[in-house]
């Protein structure tokens, strides 16, 4: 499987540096591969498929990659969304999907957030108590047929990126279980409100065993079994889970896999999947992650303090993690001559250097590659979640352009996800309409 991926992987470098994707005017460009993508959502699918027969929706956080095409293809692959923001809810809208895949969850959620969710009838996780009072406010005054939830925070403990752990004893997210009275005063607010039928939780993302993962879903489901004990019906018929699931960015390997964490799962909270509770998730970079790639001309080569070094067009506009926290999210590096064919050659320590005016903009530091000439390619892999989402704006430098890829009977064909951003919509986005404002 692997070893398939990095073929047509090699095959569309190739591709796109002959058909010109990469040129003067456009030195970065991203590729996504269409049929890894396909095959990871399948992949979800049937790992939850084989340990539940009860309803899952899969909704992709569209965080991780908000492009209305990816939407759109994940959609047609049975996969909702799930939406964080009034703009990640109209992306989802754009590419198509029905309310009822769509799930809403946010901290910071305003009234008119909440009001259109409630009309279109999309499922909402309510982040907190004070949440909950302006949702009875709304559904007072106009019932809605949206499936509702509360998030809690389970307080596991982090995993190995505190940044993305989001089940620590003092994350923002949710209403933390274990502080004094918070059981009791979920309970409660279960028990008042018989129209709230979901639980979710959420431990965190990248950096978190399949262990960890697993204990906070425990304790949501020990949770719902509490109110339901409470109510004396199945108040709570669904459980969001949330998503986390790591990506192995040492290798082509897809690892952990779905199926892995399915399994653990199954094993930690059996009662979880005996068929009374339906499920949603809410995967991101694992669906994506592995199925995309950077790629930019090395514009020049120097050597200071005897290291060479690769001046590129990519750094923190597009690897903005990578750059400020290398430690926790370094980025495997592959390299092609001017034709895209891979290079050979002996390894040789040497920077990967980004466009942008300050030193630390450097994608990979000391690494050892075959020796980067003047217009060979330098491909950024793993990058198909968030990489394509976070641009940075340093320099005014452009968003790259994203196309898909696939191939047939005639090799590798190209679509286009997103244009590359022009130098007009730079001007346009600083306020290049307004300019004698200040005047």
């Amino acid at each position: 499987m692997a070893h398939l991926a990095s073929d047509r992987r090699d095959q569309a470098v190739r591709a796109a540096v002959e058909q010109g994707l990469l040129n003067g005017s456009e030195p970065v460009t991203a590729l996504l591969d269409i049929a890894g993508i396909r095959a990871s959502a399948a992949a979800l699918t049937a790992a939850f498929a084989e340990i539940t027969d009860a309803p899952v929706l899969h909704a992709f956080a569209v965080k991780a990659g908000p492009l209305v095409p990816v939407l759109r293809l994940l959609d047609s692959e049975g996969i909702g969304a799930e939406v964080a923001s009034p703009g990640e809810l109209a992306l989802a809208r754009a590419a198509g999907i029905r309310p009822e895949n769509i799930v809403l969850d946010s901290p910071a959620k305003t009234l008119p957030e909440l009001r259109e969710a409630l009309g279109l009838g999309i499922a909402v996780n309510a982040d907190n108590l004070q949440e909950l009072d302006r949702i009875d406010d709304l559904v007072g005054r106009e019932p809605s047929r949206s499936p509702l939830g509360l998030r809690v925070n389970a307080q596991i403990g982090a995993g190995a990126i505190g940044a993305l752990s989001t089940a620590t004893k003092t994350s923002k997210f949710g209403v933390a279980l274990r502080d004094e009275g918070a059981r009791e005063r979920v309970v409660r607010a279960y028990l008042d409100r018989p129209w709230l039928t979901r639980l979710h939780t959420h431990s965190g993302s990248q950096g978190l065993t399949l262990e960890l993962m697993a204990k906070g879903v425990r304790a949501v489901y020990e949770l719902a079994e509490e109110i339901n004990a409470a109510a004396g019906r199945q108040q709570i018929d669904t459980i969001d889970i949330g998503g986390g699931l790591s990506v192995n960015f040492t290798s082509d390997e897809e690892t952990p896999t779905f199926a892995m964490y399915a399994r653990t799962l199954r094993e930690e909270v059996p009662g979880l999947f005996d068929g009374r509770y339906g499920l949603v998730t809410e995967f991101g970079r694992s669906l994506l992650a592995k199925h995309g790639t950077v790629l930019t001309r090395v514009e020049y080569t120097k050597t200071t303090g005897a290291r060479p070094i690769a001046v590129t067009h990519a750094g923190v506009q597009i690897a903005t993690r990578t750059i400020y926290d290398p430690v926790s999210w370094p980025l495997r590096i592959a390299v092609y001559d001017a034709k895209g064919v891979p290079r050979t050659g002996d390894a040789v320590v040497q920077d990967i250097a980004g466009p942008a005016c300050f030193a630390g903009d450097l994608l990979a530091e000391a690494r050892a590659l075959p020796l980067l000439e003047p217009g060979d390619v330098v491909a950024a892999l793993d990058t198909g979640a968030y990489y394509f989402s976070s641009h940075y704006a340093y320099n005014s430098l452009a968003r790259p352009g994203i196309h898909g890829f696939r191939a047939d009977g005639d090799g590798i064909g190209f679509v286009t996800v997103r244009a590359a951003q022009s130098l007009e919509e730079i001007v346009t986005e600083a306020g290049g309409g307004s300019a004698d404002a200040l005047l």
